[in-house]
């Protein structure tokens, strides 16, 4: 008798539990977006994402790497989702079938930093091929991020459009350390050097030093963002409903509001462009 009782209670704490344990937590529901280190340390996810997550009920978590690692865990299907600014390299992820379509975000641009003592003497320079002629000549210190992100893959082409082999003529002066855009720009407001970085980190940089812009404007500085959905062809778990509720968010005219909507002091860090043929 007294196992039947034990039975039966415990065959009724079980029914009264399972819906519990059946219905997972609201804050459960959540997905994985690997994004380059800009979108982070411009400030942008801490406004837009709580605006999605409203919206939604979905939670975003950022794994914020930069974009050449951003898209190895896309391809690893570490993410459901990936937010970079490489576009060749972003093409080559879905043409590999990684990834579904890629949808163009936003821009905006990359200016190179220098100290204000500027002693490569490129100051309001209009051209940055001719500018980073003038740091490599005079040796004048040079942070390079070293990442193989979407900033670090930018300096690489700008190099190559000077002219110049980096790999061959690279001394003490060029400095790759192989971290995000807020360390290079702490290690060149240390150390008065100058670093190529995109305009919103730039502007949500407050350990400035004695740093500057010293060359912006320039066509060759144009950076473009866009936005992928990992293949759940590839990867099953990926969870594909949602990644593609913040994607169709991001490009929506809300979404894109909301992003021209993010300033600092009056300055639009970000421009959306999802409508924009060909970006």
């Amino acid at each position: 008798m007294i196992n039947r009782r034990l039975g039966l209670g415990l065959g009724l704490a079980l029914a009264l539990s399972g819906p519990v344990f059946a219905q997972a937590p609201a804050s459960d529901r959540f997905i994985t977006v690997s994004s380059t280190t800009s979108t982070t340390d411009s400030g942008l996810f801490t406004h837009l994402l709580p605006l999605f997550k409203a919206k939604t009920g979905i939670d975003v978590r950022v794994v914020s790497q930069g974009t050449g690692q951003a898209l190895d865990t896309g391809r690893r299907g570490d993410a459901d989702v990936v937010f970079v600014h490489a576009r060749a390299q972003e093409l080559k992820f879905v043409e590999d079938g990684f990834g579904l379509e890629r949808k163009p975000v936003m821009y905006n641009d990359f200016v190179l930093i220098g100290p204000k003592a500027d002693p490569a003497g490129i100051k309001g320079a209009k051209e940055i091929v001719a500018a980073l002629k003038a740091v490599q000549a005079k040796g004048s210190l040079f942070i390079s991020r070293g990442d193989k992100s979407g900033t670090h893959t930018a300096e690489l082409s700008l190099w190559k459009a000077a002219g110049i082999e980096i790999e061959q003529v690279k001394g003490p002066w060029y400095r790759e350390i192989g971290q995000g855009m807020g360390a290079a720009l702490n290690m060149a407001s240390a150390q008065n050097g100058y670093v190529l970085s995109d305009r919103a980190s730039w502007l949500n940089f407050r350990n400035r030093g004695h740093l500057e812009i010293v060359v912006e404007g320039d066509r060759r500085l144009f950076n473009q963002y866009g936005v992928i959905l990992v293949n759940p062809a590839r990867h099953p778990h990926v969870k594909k409903a949602d990644g593609q509720a913040f994607i169709d968010w991001l490009v929506s005219s809300e979404g894109q509001k909301v992003i021209a909507d993010y300033k600092i002091n009056g300055a639009s860090l970000f421009f959306p462009n999802a409508t924009q043929p060909g970006a």
